[in-house]
């Protein structure tokens, strides 16, 4: 009967070291997991600068007014006490329209990217390493670093 329960115990124990070893992530997973996230970043930094440019550029309403009505650009009364002129909403509606694709574009990019270049199954996995293992996280973040490194 001892026996039988330390074979058991024993099985176990193999069979809790294969579960660990297929959720282990490799350094390749990480780096291609690291690119994707770096290339999201990346359009995301350019999508802000690009609105940050057509707000500062745009002669129909300042940044402040643009920072004022963009929050209640759907609100016809909050828009009607702020005093909100045609042109101002006009132009606010063609900068949020702006951002409204770059996002769409950004969130299809991402999904094409996790999808296609790291894999479905593989992103959850190295995601869930990256947020529950420290030593994960350190070295997926020195990748990071240093594709930024090179990007720049």
């Amino acid at each position: 009967m001892m026996l039988k329960k330390l074979c058991i115990a024993f099985c176990l124990m193999l069979g809790f070291q294969g579960v660990f070893a297929q959720a282990e992530v490799t350094d390749e997973e990480l780096k291609k997991y690291a690119v994707v996230m770096d290339s999201v970043d990346n359009m995301k930094a350019d999508l802000i600068e690009s609105i940050s440019e057509m707000v500062k550029n745009n002669e129909k309403v300042t940044a402040a007014r643009y920072n004022e009505l963009s929050k209640i650009i759907n609100d016809e009364t909050k828009l009607a006490e702020a005093s909100a002129k045609p042109e101002e909403i006009e132009a606010i509606k063609e900068i949020l329209k702006f951002k409204d694709e770059g996002t769409a574009k950004i969130q299809e990019t991402f999904k094409t990217l996790a999808t296609e270049h790291v894999g479905a199954a593989v992103f959850n996995k190295v995601k869930k390493a990256i947020a529950e293992d420290a030593e994960t996280k350190a070295k997926y973040q020195e990748i990071l670093a240093e594709l930024k490194e090179d990007s720049e």
